[in-house]
């Protein structure tokens, strides 16, 4: 069992359709088609989402995700259209809010790999193997691998967990070709990514991005190499062989497994409220990542 701790209702505004509330974000459409996309402050964690919001973390989301798209936009297109807030929106949307095309979301997690971590390092462990390609004898928690890695999942819904799959299990469901272009666009920001943070003093471990058809337009959509959807470690304290420190929500799942939490992953109760002490430093985790990367100061 999990889901959300405590499922938020929707804000209703005038000229919008509340379409779906996800881990992090509210989907709405406007009277012309467009969608609009809320970062709420909420964090998941174990497919759980957990009860207690990070303050500023839905704009840290957002605003890091928009400077992305603009880091590559030779590479890819993206849904973006505006950040003008909706009439009538309530005034916390501000800095949250995109506007963004409708497009033919296609249903896989695209996940770039450079580095041996998380489930594909348990994976590893078994065969060595992730998502079906084979890697050398020797890595271990942290170990760069000799080249990233396409190792797409399976996108689940909220309270589900994400599978990996094979490039070729990927080819069966959405296409060759498809398959093929989502392979190279994924490869090839989290090139960019990694090339760009690493000269900010950070590893970008791995990631994992979404797509989408604007016609027959290969469209990059939702957030990009943000703390949520990505693995960012300080390259100065970099181990292979331990958990590496860490930028993004890794510090909360550390607590919740924690025996300070007094949690239980394997039972069915729902994950305690966050302490004080956990929420500050995971919100500080944010926004160094977002200052570190841009090179300006948040406010």
């Amino acid at each position: 069992m999990s889901g959300f701790v405590d499922k938020p209702e929707p804000i209703e505004v005038p000229g919008l359709v509340h379409l779906h509330t996800g881990k992090v974000r509210e989907l709405y459409q406007n009277e012309a088609g467009d969608l609009v996309m809320v970062a709420s402050d909420r964090i998941s964690a174990y497919d759980w989402v957990l009860p207690t919001e990070i303050p500023d973390k839905g704009r840290v989301l957002t605003q890091l995700s928009l400077w992305w798209f603009d880091q590559i936009a030779d590479l890819v297109p993206h849904h973006v259209l505006s950040t003008d807030l909706p009439p009538g929106a309530p005034a916390d949307w501000a800095g949250r809010t995109v506007v963004c095309k409708s497009l033919r979301m296609i249903p896989v997690e695209c996940v770039a790999r450079g580095y041996l971590t998380g489930s594909g390092l348990a994976e590893y462990q078994e065969t060595r193997t992730v998502c079906g390609l084979a890697l050398p004898e020797g890595l271990a928690d942290g170990s760069e691998l000799p080249a990233p890695i396409f190792t797409p999942a399976t996108k689940a819904e909220v309270g589900e967990h994400d599978e990996n799959v094979s490039y070729e299990e990927v080819a069966r469901q959405v296409g060759a070709e498809t398959a093929a272009q989502l392979r190279q666009a994924t490869l090839a920001v989290y090139s960019r990514g990694r090339d760009i943070a690493i000269d900010r003093g950070i590893i970008l471990a791995d990631t994992k991005f979404e797509f989408g058809y604007d016609g027959e337009r290969l469209v990059i959509a939702d957030e990009v190499l943000t703390p949520d959807s990505s693995r960012f470690w300080p390259a100065d304290q970099w181990e292979p062989g331990r958990p590496q420190p860490s930028y993004d929500k890794q510090y909360v799942r550390d607590w919740l497994t924690s025996a300070d939490s007094g949690w239980d992953r394997k039972s069915e109760q729902p994950p305690p409220p966050l302490p004080e002490q956990i929420v500050s430093a995971t919100r500080a985790k944010y926004v160094e990542a977002y200052e570190r990367l841009t090179g300006t100061s948040w406010s």
